[in-house]
């Protein structure tokens, strides 16, 4: 038979060994070709869903092989998870990125994708058995999930390589070697990909459940909102660290000039998107709980915000792959009951938790980040308090020592963040509301003398709740989540949008107005806290702060910051806003996990301790990936800046 490799330049392609098993099984005394293949609706249908498998796999999903989920200062770790091979991507966080064999490469298997598209998008109109309608619909997935390849392509390397149609494998060396083009040609390839995809493209309730994976035709309008608000960034807009970036015949691959209509552009999308969205009753996630007070259930509606099964999304627009493999790090058995308890799941570990840094994201109750709040006691964060209030009861501890860190803070922070002396739901009985205990022998806490970095421990005395469910009990937790329906990876939820319109409308406008306010509040209604406006003008220590771009703009970048917390976006924000290099070389905090008792614990209250201290991004390098070397010797490409 003959193969059909897929690649920007069939050399490179010679270095798969074979084709995905469909195209391995030939006809019993025939050859497949691409007219048999594309002659029937089945056989056609089987090549467009092995072409877009790479969109639902780990590259992209969970800790596997998205980097933005684990590359940032998120999440800590030790070398327990560092070393297994699923956490390779820490290493981007830890400046361990190279070109020789590059972390998160999606490059090749991408390029590989894409051809096996356009081979779809050229032949899919000589299928018999598919109606005109269905032709146009199953060509505008194609053409849809091809903008999305080349978008994740984009914000790993800057500038590629488009490929409009497929080269001939039996093309000679420089035909292949296509160079790559302006980053803003890459951009207004992707807009133009999804503006002639969208027109028919399928509502999402109206798909075919064997095309739930395809983006849906608001999804398609949400990507291109997220697509142009990043043309319209920092690091992609007039950025001065790429004045000598150049391709071959020495062309420029980055504007080096500022241009203010591509917010412009990325606002009236995200209007459009959420014009869309909101028609076809795509909501935040409210109304979720039957809880005892109004604070718990404000923390299941945000527990359920990111909870999506099977593609049928209510708040999240587009959705693909499955987030259950976050279970086993996050989540935590234990150790203190015996196999077969309850409260006992062996296979979830806990070694996965979250910095210093995210914790203290999170806003007081007013809305407000901690510094900010002239009502909250920043200055003795660190000091014990007491919590007597009973709106709080069942999430902080009442009328015990409790850190004041953890008091009075925003139900954000306690539905995503267990922190000790808070309550953590693990089951459907009221007695499975578990105090957090993290000193070390306690219920939450470490139970060896010292750490060990072959075991699975918690270095910093926090877990991540985001992710899990509060009704399923421990035990056997992963098998039981999976009865509720697998959970597929929110991609973009209808929360994003809100901040989209936000952030491109208070960066277009000379000064913030209602636009910027009202989508930004929409999300903070949601999330159980004031309005921006009555945040800051009542509660803050700088009232005036909403009243400028510049203020408005840190107050759009940490509302993105807490509202997707954990889900891979600050990886991303980081570097379009070219704010990775400030805040990515800093040493990752916590607790002194070994201590026993209050004092201990909290590091005789003067503050948190390093839990990892080989934090690294240098600048500009870091900002964009590597093209693996190997592959840009052989295909002629210009390599990115300081690799």
């Amino acid at each position: 038979m003959r193969k059909y490799f897929i690649s920007v330049i069939a050399i490179v392609a010679l270095a798969f060994t074979a084709c995905d098993d469909y195209l391995d099984q030939v006809p019993e005394k025939d050859v497949e070709t691409f007219e048999s293949i594309f002659e029937r609706r089945a056989s056609a249908d089987i090549w467009l869903t092995q072409a877009t498998e790479f969109m639902a796999g780990s590259f992209f999903t969970g800790f596997g092989g998205n980097a933005g989920v684990v590359g940032a200062d998120e999440f800590v770790t030790g070398n327990y998870f560092r070393d297994n091979n699923i956490a390779k991507l820490f290493n981007i966080a830890d400046g361990l990125q190279m070109s020789q064999d590059p972390l998160g490469n999606i490059w090749t298997t991408t390029y590989y994708s894409i051809r096996m598209l356009n081979t779809f998008i050229s032949n899919i109109d000589n299928v018999y058995d598919l109606t005109a309608a269905e032709k146009r619909n199953w060509k505008a997935e194609a053409i849809a999930v091809k903008a999305f390849y080349y978008f994740e392509l984009m914000r790993r390397y800057g500038p590629i390589v488009l490929v409009p149609k497929n080269i001939d494998v039996n093309a000679d060396l420089a035909e292949m070697q296509i160079p790559r083009s302006h980053v803003d040609t890459c951009f207004n390839e992707v807009v133009r990909l999804l503006d002639e995809a969208i027109p028919d493209l399928l509502y999402g309730k109206e798909r075919l459940i064997s095309h739930k994976l395809f983006l849906s035709k608001e999804g398609a309008m949400a990507l291109k909102a997220r697509v142009l608000l990043y043309q319209a960034s920092p690091l992609f807009n007039g950025n001065e660290y790429y004045v000598n970036f150049k391709g071959k015949k020495g062309e420029q691959l980055f504007s080096t000039e500022y241009d203010p209509e591509k917010w412009k552009r990325a606002a009236e999308a995200a209007d459009a998107a959420v014009e869309m969205c909101e028609s076809r009753g795509y909501k935040l996630k409210t109304g979720e709980g039957n809880k005892a007070t109004k604070l718990l259930n404000q923390m299941r509606d945000i527990e359920m915000s990111i909870w999506e099964p099977n593609y049928e999304g209510e708040e999240a627009v587009f959705l693909t792959g499955n987030a259950s493999i976050m279970n086993s790090y996050i989540m935590f058995t234990l150790p203190l009951f015996p196999e077969g308890h309850s409260d006992r799941d062996a296979l979830l570990t806990g070694c996965v938790a979250p910095s210093m840094k995210m914790v203290e994201m999170f806003y007081t109750k007013n809305g407000l980040p901690l510094n900010m709040d002239k009502e909250w006691d920043y200055a003795n964060r660190y000091k014990l308090g007491r919590e007597v209030n009973n709106d709080y009861q069942n999430v902080v501890a009442l009328n015990e020592d409790v850190l004041n860190l953890h008091l009075k803070r925003e139900p954000r922070f306690y539905a995503n963040v267990a922190a000790d002396r808070c309550y953590w739901q693990r089951g459907p009985a009221a007695n499975k509301n578990m105090l957090v205990q993290a000193y070390r022998g306690e219920a939450f806490g470490i139970h060896e003398s010292f750490l060990l970095y072959s075991q699975p421990q918690n270095l910093c005395g926090y877990y991540v709740k985001k992710f899990s469910r509060s009704e399923v009990q421990t035990y056997q937790y992963t098998s039981n989540t999976g009865s509720l329906g697998d959970c597929r990876w929110p991609m973009i939820r209808l929360a994003e949008l809100y901040l989209i319109q936000a952030e491109a409308w208070n960066e277009y406008l000379s000064k913030p107005d209602d636009k910027v306010y009202e989508s930004l509040n929409k999300v903070r209604r949601r999330a159980g806290i004031p309005d921006v406006e009555i945040a800051w003008k009542e509660h803050s220590s700088q009232p005036h702060k909403i009243e400028t771009k510049e203020g408005m703009r840190e107050i759009i970048q940490q509302e993105n910051f807490v509202e997707f917390a954990f889900e891979g976006h600050r990886f991303w924000d980081l570097r379009r806003w070219k704010l990775a290099h400030l805040e990515l070389n800093d040493k990752l905090l916590g607790w002194n996990v070994l201590g026993e008792n209050a004092r201990t614990f909290y590091n005789n209250f003067e503050g948190p301790v390093v839990v990892w201290d080989k934090a690294k991004f240098v600048a500009p390098r870091d900002y964009l990936f590597p093209i693996k070397a190997e592959e840009a010797m052989i295909a002629g490409y210009v390599q990115n800046p300081g690799w």
